[in-house]
């Protein structure tokens, strides 16, 4: 290279040298006064930001791009809507299923019975179509009339005693059955022993007993059982026990008695308020005689002055009236549903709880030859309905079974 040459290149390496850093600078300060008009531009529109610590500018930010920056300023002016208040959530309807509870009449398994359904099941006890309503419904009660046990001793001076081997509760399963009712005068036939196994086999099958237990507190105690939303309550008790010692208030395990109501009457009003439908099952009367006797009646009134809905009696053998008190019916007697050979007539009461139209109760007709219960049709049913309105009092039942008052009044 030659000297003229190379004086050239030093001449410019020198001005280089001193250029370069004031463009540097230069650039430095052209960032540092266009990030005080961004932020300046910025505080114009929210005077909250003309407080902020400058400092913070001595960190350089690489430059954006131009498009960028103008969007970003005009989206700075940009006032965003507020969103709509948002609706408020409604409570949606609460719709609940009618429910539906079944009483039956006595209950015995005998040994009629049990050879029937030896041979052919459940079918050869029951019709299919009550053996389906007993199965749909929400709640099956029945009055369980003998012990379950191969223990114990027969009472003496008792004209029937009832004992049945704990394996055909299999027959209150396939029934369908939910509570069964204890406070008769056949429960402790075979005395303490065979109680306490009916019990036993009661809870391993997963059915509730009532009006009977192994000390009086559990002899009273209320069943609920839920449905629907609601709480139904049951409570049982006898009025025909054939020794004092039965009772539960002087043996253990016993028998909860209404022969002096003040117990019971006690025990409806404890159950009242936490039960939406109370009902009280009791065994009472004289057998084979279709007319409750005073003593029904009187008590049948201070249960649902108490707070009972609904009043099913049992003990007569036969179907006994109907009534209403203060617009609560009573049904003295069912009668027999599963005995022995023959019944000429029973009924079973289905009550149907809806919260639009109230309780709804239907009585299902039905006999039994053979040893089978059916239900009736035709005449035979609306005979059975006649026969109920007869030994009634201000009752009607029309030709569905659905049961009414034709007496609004406030006693029997």
């Amino acid at each position: 290279m030659h000297k003229q040459q190379k004086k050239s290149f030093y001449r410019i390496q020198r001005v280089l040298v001193i250029l370069l850093p004031l463009l540097v600078l230069s650039l430095i300060a052209l960032l540092i006064t266009n990030s005080h008009l961004t932020r300046n531009r910025t505080a114009d529109s929210d005077p909250s930001l003309n407080n902020t610590d400058l400092s913070a500018d001595l960190t350089i930010p690489a430059p954006p791009a131009p498009d960028t920056a103008s969007n970003d300023l005009a989206s700075s002016h940009t006032e965003t809507p507020p969103d709509p208040s948002p609706e408020p959530e409604t409570e949606p309807d609460v719709t609940t299923d009618p429910v539906t509870l079944l009483f039956t009449g006595d209950v015995l398994l005998s040994d009629y019975v049990l050879n029937n359904y030896k041979k052919s099941g459940i079918d050869g006890i029951l019709s299919p179509e009550l053996l389906s309503e007993l199965k749909n419904a929400d709640i099956t009660i029945i009055n369980n009339e003998f012990p379950f046990s191969r223990r114990g001793t027969q009472a003496a001076d008792k004209q029937y005693t009832f004992r049945v081997d704990p394996e055909y509760v299999s027959v209150l399963t396939d029934m369908g059955v939910d509570i069964a009712g204890l406070a008769n005068n056949h429960v402790l036939d075979f005395g303490s022993d065979a109680l306490l196994d009916t019990f036993d086999t009661l809870d391993n099958a997963n059915i509730d007993y009532m009006g009977a237990g192994s000390d009086l507190s559990r002899a009273s105690a209320l069943i609920t059982r839920q449905a629907g939303g609601k709480t139904f309550g049951f409570l049982a008790a006898s009025r025909v026990i054939p020794v004092v010692s039965w009772d539960a208030q002087n043996a253990s395990p016993g028998v909860f008695t209404t022969y002096d109501p003040t117990r019971l009457i006690e025990a409806i009003k404890a159950a009242h308020d936490s039960c939406d439908y109370l009902t009280v099952f009791v065994h009472w009367g004289i057998e084979r005689d279709e007319y409750p006797q005073d003593y029904q009646i009187t008590m049948a009134q201070q249960y649902i002055d108490a707070g009972a809905d609904l009043v099913i009696g049992s003990h007569p053998h036969v179907l006994q009236g109907i009534a209403y008190y203060k617009d609560k019916p009573v049904f003295y007697s069912l009668g027999n549903f599963i005995f022995n050979q023959s019944i000429p007539k029973t009924a079973v009461v289905k009550v149907t709880i809806d919260d639009e139209s109230g309780p709804v109760i239907q009585l299902l007709a039905a006999t039994a030859s053979n040893a089978r219960t059916v239900a009736c049709e035709g005449t035979q049913k609306t005979g059975i309905y006649d026969y109920l309105e007869n030994i009634s009092n201000g009752i009607s039942i029309d030709d569905n079974g659905i049961l009414s008052q034709t007496v609004q009044s406030s006693s029997d």
